[in-house]
């Protein structure tokens, strides 16, 4: 088989691993793979900022604003005004949202961070590079993206 194969091969292995999770999500608790980030960037906090959630996974405000508006109309998180700066709204995660969280998989993001974060150094930075340069071959190297691993619309 030839080489190019065998890659074509790993990549789709890649993106049917990420679909059958966001498969496996969606039918054990009803939300996508970001929507279930923001859950934990929310919970792990106790209260954020939209601002902060979008530096936190690095996508914009105005993605955060449609997921948090997703997840108060599901339930799981409140819109509070700061009682410090009226100005500012802090997502607060709802009893809801932990329950969602505790219901949910592993997180694949998270066991790959696990699994990459074990890897030597060297290991590291060879397999940064090798998927840099993948992107390149399809030209997805300036294509906004987010840590997030998700096949899904980050507007969900």
């Amino acid at each position: 088989m030839k080489r190019s194969d065998i890659s074509l091969i790993a990549l789709r292995r890649i993106l049917r691993a990420t679909e059958l999770y966001g498969r496996d999500l969606a039918r054990a608790a009803g939300l996508t793979p970001v929507q279930i980030r923001v859950l934990q960037a929310v919970s792990e906090t106790g209260t954020s900022t939209p601002k902060e959630i979008s530096s936190r996974l690095a996508v914009s405000q105005a993605t955060v604003t449609t997921l948090v508006d997703r997840l108060v109309t599901k339930g799981l998180v409140e819109r509070q005004r700061s009682h410090i700066d009226r100005r500012q709204t802090n997502v607060i995660i709802a009893d809801a949202g932990r329950e969602a969280l505790e219901k949910a998989p592993d997180p694949l993001h998270d066991r790959y961070v696990e699994e990459f974060e074990r890897l030597q150094d060297w290991e590291q930075a060879m397999i940064v590079a090798a998927l840099e340069r993948v992107a390149a071959l399809l030209d997805a190297g300036k294509l906004e993206s987010s840590p997030i691993l998700d096949m899904g619309d980050f507007r969900k």
